[in-house]
Formats: C-alpha cells, sequence, structure tokens
C-alpha cells in the first residue's frame, strides 16, 4: 500500500491506513482498512484507476448500509463516496451523488413539492448503493423513478451514462451489481404532488419502520432476499428463529428479517448465525433462501 499512499499524499488525497470498518459501517462490524476520502469525481476516478492499474484491491462505498466487513479487515482500498454528495433539482429531476444519502434526497424533493422516491425515506443508504442494488420498500424501487445514471468503467476508462433500460435493474440487482462499474451520479424524475401529502407519506412509512424494524440495534437492514411468492422473515419467523443467538449476533425478536449486533458482535457471529438460519428453511420449506447483504473479504 505504500505506492498508494505516495499516489494519494502527492495528489492531496486524504486517507486513513487504520480506519476500522466496525466505524463507518451501520453492523458496526469489521477490522482495520485503509480508507480513502476523494473529494469529488475526478479525485474518486483518479483514485479507482490507480488501484486498478497496480492491481491494488479496492472497493466503493457509501453508507456501508448493506454490507458485512470480515473481522480480519480488507487487504486494499475502501474509496468512500461521502463528499460525492450534491443534491440539484431541475424541472421535477433530481440529480444526486454517488455519496448523497437518500434521506437528504428524500428531504430535497419534500421541499420542491416532489413525490416517487417516499418508499426511500428511512433507509440508511446513498444514492450509489441503493441504484447499486435497486433498493425498495413498500411497493417502490429505484428503477420506478431513475432515468439516468453517469458511471466509470474502471476497464476502459471511460464515462458512460446510462438510461433506465440499460440499467438492468432487476430484483436487489443491476447492471452495475457485477462490479464493473462505479457509479458516480444518478438522475431521478418525480412527479409534482402537494408537500403536505409527501409529508404524509414519508411521515407514515418512517412510522412503520420504528414500529416493526429494530432500529435502535446496529443492523445492515433486511438480510435476505424475498423468496418469490414468500415472505422471508416470516419464513424465519415460524421456524422458532426469533431471538436466536450467536455471540453478539442476534436474530431480532421485533422483525425476523434482521440480524442486529447485540453488543460486540463479529462477522463470524453474523456468518454462522446466517448459516444457521439458512439449514434451517432448507430442512423445513426445502428451499434455498439468498443473502441480501454483502460479505467483504
Amino acid at each position: 500500500m505504500d505506492r498508494l499512499k505516495r499516489f494519494l499524499s502527492d495528489n492531496n488525497v486524504y486517507y486513513n491506513e487504520n480506519k476500522k470498518a466496525s466505524e463507518f459501517t451501520t453492523f458496526r462490524i469489521g477490522g482495520e482498512c485503509f480508507a480513502v476520502y476523494p473529494k469529488d469525481e475526478a479525485e474518486l476516478i483518479k483514485t479507482v484507476s490507480f488501484c486498478k492499474e497496480f492491481g491494488i484491491k479496492y472497493i466503493v462505498l457509501g453508507c456501508g448500509s448493506n454490507v458485512l466487513f470480515s473481522d480480519k479487515g480488507y487487504n486494499g482500498a475502501v474509496i468512500m463516496t461521502q463528499s460525492l454528495n450534491a443534491v440539484e433539482v431541475n424541472d421535477g429531476v433530481i440529480k444526486a451523488g454517488c455519496g448523497a444519502t437518500l434521506i437528504s434526497v428524500c428531504k430535497a424533493a419534500l421541499d420542491n413539492g416532489l413525490s416517487g422516491i417516499e418508499f426511500a425515506y428511512g433507509i440508511p443508504g446513498s444514492v450509489g448503493g441503493a441504484v447499486f442494488m435497486n433498493a425498495g420498500a413498500y411497493g417502490g424501487e429505484m428503477k420506478d423513478i431513475v432515468i439516468k445514471v453517469k458511471a466509470y468503467s474502471a476497464s476502459d476508462g471511460k464515462i458512460v451514462e446510462f438510461n433506465t433500460e440499460k440499467c438492468g435493474f432487476g430484483y436487489r440487482e443491476s447492471v452495475f451489481s457485477g462490479g464493473g462499474y462505479i457509479i458516480l451520479s444518478a438522475e431521478m424524475k418525480l412527479t409534482r404532488v402537494e408537500k403536505t401529502e409527501i409529508k404524509a407519506v414519508m411521515d407514515d412509512l418512517l412510522g412503520r419502520r420504528k414500529s416493526k424494524q429494530p432500529l435502535n440495534y446496529p443492523s445492515a437492514g433486511s438480510v435476505f432476499k424475498r423468496y418469490p411468492g414468500r415472505y422471508t422473515g416470516q419464513m424465519i419467523e415460524e421456524a422458532g428463529l426469533k431471538g436466536y443467538t450467536i455471540g453478539g449476533a442476534q436474530v431480532s425478536e421485533k422483525h425476523a428479517g434482521f440480524i442486529i449486533n447485540v453488543g460486540g458482535a463479529t462477522a463470524d457471529d453474523v456468518i454462522k448465525l446466517i448459516d444457521h438460519i439458512k439449514e434451517v428453511i432448507k430442512d423445513r420449506e426445502g428451499i434455498d433462501i439468498e443473502t441480501e447483504v454483502r460479505v467483504i473479504e
């Protein structure tokens, strides 16, 4: 990593070579990482290009809300996008940088009387992460509102624009999930509605989240993808796994689709708990459930 440190220092890109993943992930789990904080798109692209050229392992991360880092940390660069957080509103379209939080975009939509992204209010993620996995909740998904995505192709060094169709949105996936592109920004087309109506929907959805989800504990959100025709959390609850604990990781007693860090949980605790849940559901239902959370090693 000495070569990367020299490059970053020469280009005035801030970094922290001893940052713990437990400090920047919503799970509050993970060992030491080499964290890089580009202040704009140019620095982000320069850093990714350098890592690519010299074979340095890297990952680009927003809010760290859908990931589980290894207890051993990450032997590469974790490139954080928090500074790429500009939000612009123009004629019913919101353009947001990849590091903008979904909450900030929802608030900008409300301030401008724009409806369509209320479903994302309360999701603790970034725009880049939400587009990457086609985040959704309460009947809405990013694919419903995204009209353009600007991304950097690390393989050929080009900046590419994608319309909705080319984004390849599916259930919790997109063309970006393959890892070939770095999302830089996204444009979302919304509909003009009275602010009071938008506020009412946002308040309602946030209230539902607070009543049904274990927001008072660190977690990575819903751990498992929805099985076709079934609610995975309901299957886990019916299997009697609510409250099941391994180390500091526990199946939430409030929502069985969540694994929470009740204190001192390790990545190994979470992975063992995930594997146990999968085995139980396989034995009971005869089906294989898939994880939504990305494990970073």
